[in-house]
């Protein structure tokens, strides 16, 4: 899987991060895509690094979607965290 593959994928972990977490976020749909791109990246590096899991090549494998879903959530709650509370 490239690079265009990785940052769809990341628009749709970002996606289904916003499903799992919602509420208004700091960054709107812009900031949420780029957490979820970033998201995917961090955690496929992590599954593959910590986990012994490497990310296969595979768009639809379920361990790739976990882990870009999964980084996706850590990055949001992350952001919310720390950039949350800027606009009240």
């Amino acid at each position: 899987m490239g690079v265009i593959g990785w940052i769809v994928l990341g628009l749709l972990a970002g996606a289904a991060a916003k499903l799992l977490l919602p509420g208004r976020d700091p960054g709107g749909f812009i900031g949420t895509t780029v957490i979820g791109i970033a998201g995917a990246f961090i955690g496929g590096w992590l599954s593959a690094r910590y986990l012994d899991r490497p990310i296969v090549n595979d768009f639809y494998d379920g361990a790739t979607w976990a882990a870009a879903i999964g980084g996706s959530l850590v990055l949001l709650i992350a952001y919310r965290i720390l950039f949350g509370h800027s606009r009240r």
